[in-house]
């Protein structure tokens, strides 16, 4: 948005953009919205997600990719103008086809996925191990974080699916209730640290691939040190990436109560074997075919594939025709 925003002010073929007064941000938004992917992206990236990835893969560069002040909104010239020899290129439009690539490629990869999804869905009777080889495949500690989100609450929800518990004020009068697992909204969603809530436990789960402390335990604050679980993206035994995250709190705090206060609140740890196990678990109970209707379901609702309102009819649908994605 920010680099068409560029463009549109021919800052590409001259002019000075030190003095321009900057992109609004209501107009950003909206033509966010526009683009693919984009309906229901919130305002995350613009203020800091994408600084902070930036940041993170490039540790050694002190320039950030947006600006912002006073709700104006500016891409850092210093990263797409290239001086090579005494000649200066401006990489603006080149950055636009990129994007433009990506998309379809991304578009064609995730129909691909889908389509994959269904065909091994009418399969899951007569090549159960295909199916079951696919999806442990997703939880592989290289693949899209999104998916993994997906396929763990999957396989979670399924696990505990067949799980009861006995609720009530009155032991005469105890109800049994089946343990239900419900995902808060998309990934990278302003969620409030919590991806996953459990019923009627009401347990916090939360999905991450990183063993930043800062993050961590900036989650736990987010829900005022009340237990969560965290599901990790990594095959590590699950007493390492404790002692890992214990260990990053003693270094960045150095205060013994401080981080058992925060450790506490670590409710439980689920790494790639236990989703792994929880899967083979929830298969043998007959729950295959369920758990991949809800990888499609959940993956169409992430990516946009289709309105949430279609998913909901089709579920009882036999597979059908393609859909375009948004």
């Amino acid at each position: 948005m920010l680099i068409e925003d560029y463009l549109r002010g021919d800052f590409h073929k001259g002019g000075d953009y030190s003095k321009y007064e900057g992109a609004i941000f209501s107009r950003l938004f909206q033509r966010q919205r526009e683009l693919p992917f984009g309906s229901k992206l919130q305002n995350h990236h613009f203020n800091n997600r994408l600084n902070g990835e930036f940041a993170k893969y490039f540790p050694s560069s002190d320039l950030k990719p947006i600006i912002v002040q006073s709700n104006r909104y500016w891409i850092n010239p210093n990263l797409i103008r290239v001086k090579v020899g005494r000649q200066q290129y401006d990489l603006a439009q080149s950055l636009i086809e990129i994007v433009d690539e990506y998309v379809k490629a991304k578009s064609a990869a995730f129909a691909a996925f889908i389509e994959t999804c269904i065909k091994l869905r009418e399969l899951t009777k007569s090549a159960p191990k295909e199916t079951e080889a696919f999806i442990l495949d997703l939880l592989a500690p290289n693949r899209d974080a999104r998916l993994f989100e997906i396929v763990s609450f999957a396989i979670l929800k399924f696990f505990y699916h067949d799980q009861t518990v006995y609720f009530g004020f009155d032991l005469d009068k105890l109800t049994k209730e089946q343990l239900k697992l419900f995902k808060t909204g998309r990934t990278n969603a302003n969620d409030g640290g919590i991806d996953f809530v459990m019923k009627p436990l009401g347990r916090f789960f939360q999905v991450t691939e990183t063993l930043d402390v800062k993050k961590y335990f900036l989650d736990i604050d987010k829900i005022e040190r009340f237990p969560i679980s965290f599901v990790i993206k990594s095959t590590e035994p699950i007493e390492t990436l404790r002692q890992k995250l214990k260990t990053g709190a003693l270094k960045q705090f150095g205060v013994q109560r401080v981080v058992d206060s925060y450790m506490a609140c670590i409710e439980e740890i689920i790494n790639i074997p236990v989703l792994q196990e929880r899967f083979r678990y929830a298969e043998n109970q007959g729950y295959l075919p369920q758990i991949l209707d809800e990888i499609v379901k959940q993956s169409k609702v992430e990516f946009n594939y289709t309105e949430e309102a279609e998913i909901d009819d089709e579920e009882d649908e036999e597979p059908g025709g393609s859909t375009q994605v948004e």
